[in-house]
């Protein structure tokens, strides 16, 4: 089952990714010489216009192959042969459709639940030290040690990375931000010990909306911290995770999910979840295409900005051979965490 619930989820990610591409390219007037859907020999395949859609055996992927878009044309409705916004808009539009599908489903999976989680602090445990260091009822937590706060995942993220229980906040108290220093919380056995709960808000409309983009901010910029923390060394190649490892993971959240008595699953509860992990790897995939890296968007991205700037393109060529150094990079990178994965679970 977590395979399937795993092929479901990447597969719904790419096919929207490409569909991007695949409708800022028709939009532009490009040629798509083909829209497949899946990898390997196609088991439907249909022509219309200059475009063959095709369903293809293994359920791993997909593609917008648009005419010279990695090699020059002469071709009228090539990708190379249109204005720069034009390639530009096509370039970034499966990370936009990633987005869009992200918020989507983040606001189905706040809409189903009884209420939202907000960050203003409703209760203190007794003689709690956050609050005789500074923080009291009321105060909406805006900003932790320089980083803004949109959800309580973003406080529990620079909550769990402090080493010392100290921290500078910043809270919005009667209207107003006020700024505190080293707010603290007492900790046991070097766990730290958060003494604090925040209030709920209902679920309406409005909230739904609100909350589903502070939660997308979220899940973006986490993307962001975790590679720079990688290119830090504070974390390895150990500790990142592919297809093998998320697969695991959803096994996890299934078993999370399943009663130890009867066997039974709450379908409910894993739908929930299956929803705000769906959200999170779309959007997450989406902000990692943008980064200025070969053989990703962000990377084609990058050539045309060049473009702009020089007032001349790249030589398709020498263009093509660092996004094809950079995939080898990556599929190399790829088997190396897949091996990495099957290690951890054996």
């Amino acid at each position: 089952m977590s395979i399937l619930f795993a092929i479901l989820i990447f597969e719904a990610i790419i096919i929207i990714h490409e569909l991007g591409h695949f409708i800022a390219a028709k939009a532009s007037g490009v040629k798509v010489n083909e829209f497949a859907i899946g990898m390997g020999p196609a088991i439907i395949k249909k022509k219309k216009g200059d475009t063959l859609y095709a369903w293809r055996v293994f359920p791993i992927g997909g593609y917008c192959a648009m005419e010279g878009e990695d090699n020059g044309s002469e071709d009228g409705g090539a990708f190379c042969n249109k204005s720069l916004p034009k390639r530009m808009l096509i370039v970034v539009a499966g990370v936009i459709m990633n987005l869009v599908l992200g918020y989507i489903t983040l606001c189905i999976s706040t809409a189903r639940s009884d209420g939202i989680a907000t960050t203003t602090i409703s209760w203190f445990e007794d003689n709690a030290m956050s609050q005789s260091t500074g923080l009291q009822i009321g105060d909406e937590i805006i900003e932790v040690n320089g980083m803004r706060i949109f959800t309580t995942m973003d406080m529990s993220y620079q909550f769990g990375n402090d080493e010392d229980g100290k921290f500078d906040m910043v809270v919005k108290r009667d209207g107003k931000k006020v700024e505190l220093k080293d707010v603290t919380f007492a900790t046991n056995d070097n766990t730290m010990h958060i003494d604090f709960k925040v209030a709920p808000k209902a679920v309406t409309v409005g909230s739904v909306i609100t909350q589903s983009f502070k939660q997308g901010c979220t899940d973006g910029r986490l993307i962001y911290i975790s590679f720079a923390d990688l290119i830090r060394g504070k974390y390895s190649i150990k500790d990142l995770s592919g297809p093998v490892g998320i697969v695991d993971t959803i096994d996890n959240v299934i078993d999370s999910e399943r009663d130890s008595q009867s066997g039974k699953i709450d379908w409910s509860s894993l739908i929930d979840t299956m929803l705000s992990l769906g959200a999170f790897m779309t959007i997450n995939i989406g902000i990692f295409n943008l980064l200025p890296l070969p053989a990703l968007d962000g990377g084609r991205l990058l050539f045309l900005i060049i473009e702009a700037v020089r007032r001349k393109p790249v030589k398709p060529e020498h263009e093509g051979m660092v996004h094809a150094i950079g995939m080898a990079a990556l599929l190399l990178l790829m088997v190396v965490v897949t091996v990495s994965d099957i290690i951890k679970l054996v």
